[in-house]
């Protein structure tokens, strides 16, 4: 399951991180957000190369200002460091699948 993680730990478990990472931004009150947690964690079971770390933006207010995050949920995809996708809303399992896939061809 994703782990939460905060402005201390981003840059070590989301821009250095071996693989894809993937940055969830979500809130708590957010039910979309609740919809694809479950997606999220099986994505990341299913693949040995992909890191989950879920950012709360109301203790992160930095951290979603830094990646112009306006809603949530809003998935950030990183490859060695860099973004290489991003995605809003709910999404569907194959849409978290394709976005991995191209992620990892970076």
């Amino acid at each position: 399951m994703a782990e939460r993680i905060s402005q201390d730990n981003f840059d070590t478990k989301i821009l250095q991180a071996e693989g894809v990472a993937v940055a969830d931004f979500y809130s708590d009150s957010c039910v979309p957000c609740k919809r694809i947690s479950p997606l999220l964690a099986d994505l990341e079971e299913a693949h040995d190369n992909v890191y989950v770390g879920k950012v709360n933006i109301a203790y992160d207010r930095d951290l979603a200002e830094k990646y112009q995050v306006a809603s949530t949920p809003t998935l950030i995809f990183f490859k060695n460091g860099a973004e290489v996708k991003r995605l809003h809303g709910i999404v569907k399992k194959a849409e978290l699948e394709e976005a991995v896939a191209e992620a990892a061809e970076k």
